[in-house]
């Protein structure tokens, strides 16, 4: 499938400028700075925007200047990101970043690009990656990565085809993006209509007066004790608490021998969560699960008293744009930003009649159920149109990609 392709190393045909091992100095403003986190798997992204200043500009890419065009390649943290140069601005590059220069009668630039992008060589850069904490290549390794070079008009071919295509792809992710963040601001917009729009029966209560316990925990390790492997109790944290769900993949667990019985933060079935620490504050979700559990400091327990006030119906008002802007404009900013226990129980929240806070609940449960599905289809759309540009890229480097008409977008 790949006759006249040439079989090389990287080396043979490509340029390396290296910019590992020095730290440049920042500044407020002057030469645009690119490093790791602004390469991304096929584009440049603009932020986060740094600067060096420009009289240090020669003394630092000492090692070469790049041209439009070129591919950036990282070497760490992430390993193995690619995208070409997009300007003809001045630039400069921090460490964990390769520019690469390819010969421009072998390789061509963006050629090269889809080239690193296809699986087949990115899995043999990473298996030539080590690291235990953060994954990176040496140089030596990156050298001998193999390639395969079809002559230089077949690829042009390819990439003119490759770049139809991934147009096309990034047309629909963004038709697809639209609709997905449309459908979570149509439900939004819902929710803080039902909270702005109050019934002339509707009163004001103190959280304090519809809560029987307004609390949060503390971090075991403060009391000696170390998380372990399940089995054990588990410690729900701010980060197994989602906005309307718990989420529960990465659960902490301490030892059984831990007597939680007699703690005020043992959590009871049907309590409301919700964060109090950090940039997570206001998510909320109801513990909805049998296990005994606890949770850290940076998760409040609301209680809700249910004669007064439904939990379903505290946790929608709680993840309401309504209400989190309350929430966020009474941080308290240290260290992190959080909300006191004193602040939630002296909270003001609107409070409409117990049979017209379950009707609110029925309504926002099957807008939710709805908005749900739709969801996952724009999701899964996104998920396909990911796979579709490595099945192209498959293709393309397989020698199977002869035209347009191969590919369904």
């Amino acid at each position: 499938m790949r006759e006249n392709w040439e079989k090389c190393h990287l080396e043979d045909y490509i340029k390396l400028i290296d910019y590992r091992g020095r730290t440049p100095v920042k500044t407020e403003s002057g030469v645009r700075l690119i490093t790791a986190k602004n390469v991304k798997l096929g584009y440049l992204q603009l932020e986060p925007q740094e600067f060096i200043h420009p009289d240090e500009y020669e003394s630092w890419m000492t090692r070469g200047i790049p041209n439009f065009g070129d591919v950036i390649f990282t070497t760490e943290a992430p390993l193995a990101n690619v995208a070409q140069l997009d300007t003809n601005e001045k630039v400069a590059f921090a460490q964990r970043i390769i520019v690469m220069q390819p010969q421009k009668n072998k390789i061509d630039q963006t050629f090269l690009k889809y080239l690193l992008l296809s699986d087949s060589v990115r899995n043999e850069i990473l298996e030539k990656g080590t690291g235990a904490t953060v994954q990176g290549i040496k140089s030596s390794l990156l050298k001998k990565v193999q390639l395969y070079l079809p002559p230089l008009p077949e690829q042009h071919h390819i990439v003119a085809i490759l770049d139809e295509a991934f147009a096309a792809i990034a047309k629909a992710k963004a038709n697809a993006e639209q609709n997905l963040k449309n459908t979570k601001e149509l439900f939004e917009s819902y929710l803080q209509g039902v909270f702005e729009q109050r019934g002339e029966d509707w009163e004001e209560k103190q959280l304090g007066e519809v809560c029987s316990l307004i609390t949060k925990g503390s971090s075991p390790k403060w009391q000696g004790i170390e998380y372990v492997d399940a089995p054990g109790i588990l410690f729900v944290t701010s980060e197994n608490v989602g906005e309307g769900e718990l989420i529960l993949e990465h659960r902490k667990y301490v030892e059984e021998k831990f007597n939680l019985k007699d703690k005020k933060s043992i959590l009871q079935k049907g309590d409301v969560l919700t964060n109090i620490v950090g940039a997570s504050i206001g998510r909320t979700a109801i513990y909805t699960i049998d296990d005994v559990a606890n949770i850290n400091q940076a998760v409040c327990i609301l209680r809700c008293k249910p004669e007064l006030i439904s939990n379903q119906y505290l946790m929608n008002l709680l993840n309401s744009p309504f209400l989190k802007e309350i929430l966020h404009d009474n941080e308290v900013n240290t260290a992190r930003a959080n909300l006191s226990l004193g602040f939630f129980t002296n909270l003001s929240i609107p409070l409409p009649p117990l049979a017209a806070q379950q009707s609110i609940v029925e309504k926002l449960n099957s807008l939710s159920a709805q908005t749900k599905k739709l969801e996952a289809i724009y999701q899964q759309k996104l998920n396909d149109l990911e796979e579709l540009k490595k099945v192209i890229l498959q293709k393309a480097f397989s020698g199977e990609l002869k035209t347009l008409n191969a590919v369904a977008v």
